[in-house]
């Protein structure tokens, strides 16, 4: 009996993932739900609660994409996914999206059958060090222990960096963040290397925040975004139109309270982006209230952004390159016309 339990939730588990050559849209649609993958914890990215409730910038996203193709935010799978699984997971179709703090690269672009959508985290390689070690720049850590998670572009950067600067580092190596965070605050390297955000949000749930801190100097490029496989470029339009437009939704002033009275009112801008004029959403394969949809369920880029890493959140990250381009930013929604 054991047997025939197992097989029928590895069949039911078969039916989840998106046969070669599938349209995704229409997959995702049949199965009345999103399967997105994540990290297995990255504060203000993509970590469970106590209750296994998936909160974070990232997740967010997913609850977007959720809402603009079924109508639906809660309709959605969550697969935590290591750095070493997470592509082999999308090409497999073992997931209909990627969201893991992911950075976007020329190889993982143009050799590994996936194709990088735009970028909704601008960051930097950074380092985290202990306060009372007197480190204030990258210079300083000449001949220290660094921690790294293997399978990442910081473990190559790390590399790099090194030798440009003929460095001597010892680089410990870890399969999972989550270890190589328990290495490091238990004191078994001297620095530890990763996105500058997710270094703020590990330092934010550390056992003891205030003995930590992030060096300013990044010495990386880190553009994180989703990632979706070659050949589906409905999907992939649909994934890269939502991110724009939660962009242009706050540069249009529409947030997750007022959108409903936004998509009745005159600006024309708005009317497109809510649905209630142009058929924006049909040339997608979408309802046209899909972007209604998906900022009613997570609001615009700046309130995502504010809650989970922002002012608002443990991490009160800066907007910095993420602000809009009309503060100094680099975020910029290609037009909705």
């Amino acid at each position: 009996m054991k047997r025939l339990i197992l097989a029928a939730g590895l069949l039911a588990g078969a039916t989840l993932a998106v046969p070669a050559g599938a349209a995704t849209l229409d997959t995702v649609k049949q199965r009345g739900q999103l399967v997105c993958g994540v990290s297995t914890g990255f504060a203000g990215f993509s970590t469970p609660d106590s209750q296994g409730a998936y909160k974070g910038l990232d997740v967010d996203y997913c609850r977007a994409i959720a809402a603009a193709v079924l109508g639906d935010a809660t309709k959605i799978r969550f697969v935590p996914l290591t750095a070493q699984n997470r592509f082999t997971a999308l090409q497999s179709g073992e997931i209909d999206v990627l969201l893991r703090n992911s950075t976007q690269t020329f190889l993982r672009d143009a050799s590994i059958g996936l194709s990088a959508g735009p970028v909704n985290f601008y960051d930097g390689q950074g380092f985290a060090v202990k306060r009372e070690a007197g480190v204030s720049k990258v210079a300083d850590l000449n001949g220290a222990t660094i921690c790294v998670a293997q399978g990442t572009t910081h473990e190559v950067t790390l590399g790099d960096m090194a030798r440009a600067r003929k460095m001597q580092i010892q680089p410990v190596v870890f399969e999972r963040p989550d270890t190589m965070y328990q290495a490091f605050f238990a004191g078994r390297c001297d620095a530890m290397t990763q996105d500058a955000s997710a270094l703020a949000g590990a330092v934010s749930v550390a056992p003891k925040p205030g003995d930590y801190m992030v060096l300013a100097e990044t010495i990386s490029k880190e553009p994180l975004g989703p990632f979706t496989r070659n050949g589906d470029e409905q999907w992939t339009n649909i994934i890269q139109w939502v991110h724009y437009g939660l962009v242009e939704a706050e540069e249009a002033g529409v947030t997750a309270a007022n959108a409903d009275e936004q998509a009745k009112g005159s600006n024309p801008v708005a009317q497109r982006l809510l649905g209630t004029s142009g058929e924006f959403g049909s040339r997608l394969g979408l309802d046209n209230r899909w972007m209604l949809n998906a900022i009613k369920a997570v609001g615009n880029y700046g309130e995502i952004f504010e809650r989970n890493v922002g002012k608002d959140s443990p991490l009160k990250l800066p907007r910095g390159l993420n602000g809009l381009w009309s503060g100094g930013g680099l975020m910029y929604a290609i037009p909705f016309r």
